[in-house]
């Protein structure tokens, strides 16, 4: 509780120990599973091992908001509500070749793609340092390139997650560089506004994938949009299925934010870093974009 609660007064923008969000992720779990039974806040914490108090405090302090107000945004009709409002801006903003709206929390990005030559050799002559760093939603592995982030992947084994790494760019030379990746995830995931230089990214994919990838950076921060919209305005709603496949082959999580492509019905979908994270960053973002009042709630439901 104590290691918790140091953390939470630090102010550092989210947690350094990924144990925290584990704790949120498994409270936010609960909540789902038990909505219609209105849990209380001591039950809720109970189940985490904190107190009411530090849950309280620990809760509120990532997501921004109460628990009651975070579990409205995880619902199939809010999700609904997003899509009727975010649909046609989408699909206008593609259709002009314009960028998505400045919002709070959006993140700059550019990219560009790598030569079909380093395509081919699997980035021949390019340098990647990498190394694992905590984020809002558990540890990530980041690689970078002197052109720009080429991986951010969620690590559940930090071995496996540098393996999958090696065999995506098996022609470049990796360094590791756990301080880097440090710095950069508190600029991705703590920035609370737009930064002064854009976050680059290098993409190595197919055409068709990275033309998926740069379709999913125009939806913006706290949007979302269905499979078939995406498809439709990168080639015809009938290739849903390949933009699902390219949005799952997506290297570079959360600033490629294939997290905000859902089913039509409003359900999230699969998330190639678990569908439970994929839910708890669409309630996050839109946490951050509406907020609310925090309260002190007795009753969660």
């Amino acid at each position: 509780m104590e290691t918790a609660m140091n953390e939470i007064t630090r102010g550092t923008g989210y947690d350094r120990s990924h144990s925290d969000y584990d704790r949120v992720a498994q409270a936010i779990d609960y909540l789902r599973e038990r909505a219609e039974q209105q849990p209380q806040l001591d039950e809720v914490a109970d189940h985490i091992g904190l107190s009411p108090f530090h849950f309280q405090r620990l809760f509120t302090h990532w997501a921004g908001v109460s628990p009651k107000r975070f579990l409205q945004f995880l619902t199939v009709e809010h999700a609904k509500s997003l899509l009727s409002a975010e649909s046609s801006v989408l699909e206008a903003t593609l259709a002009t070749g314009l960028s998505s709206p400045s919002r709070l929390y959006d993140l700059f990005v550019a990219a560009e793609a790598v030569t079909p030559g380093e395509y081919k050799s699997g980035g021949l002559g390019i340098e990647i340092h990498y190394g694992f760093a905590d984020s809002p939603f558990g540890r990530c592995l980041i690689g970078t390139t002197t052109r720009g982030v080429v991986a951010l992947t969620f690590a559940a084994d930090e071995m496996d997650a540098a393996s999958a790494l090696r065999s995506a760019w098996f022609g470049a030379a990796l360094q590791r560089d756990d301080a880097g990746a440090e710095r950069l995830a508190a600029r991705i995931f703590a920035s609370v506004e737009r930064p002064d230089t854009p976050v680059r990214l290098l993409l190595r994919g197919t055409n068709f994938q990275i033309r998926v990838w740069r379709a999913l950076l125009e939806i913006p921060f706290g949007g979302v949009a269905t499979y078939g919209s995406v498809a439709a305005t990168v080639c015809t709603s009938d290739a849903a299925r390949a933009v699902g496949n390219a949005v799952g082959a997506n290297p570079i999580a959360y600033l490629i934010p294939c997290h905000r492509v859902i089913r039509s019905g409003g359900e999230p979908g699969g998330y190639r870093w678990g569908t439970r994270r994929k839910a708890n960053m669409l309630g996050w973002e839109q946490a951050r974009l509406l907020g609310g009042t925090v309260a002190e709630d007795a009753a969660i439901g």
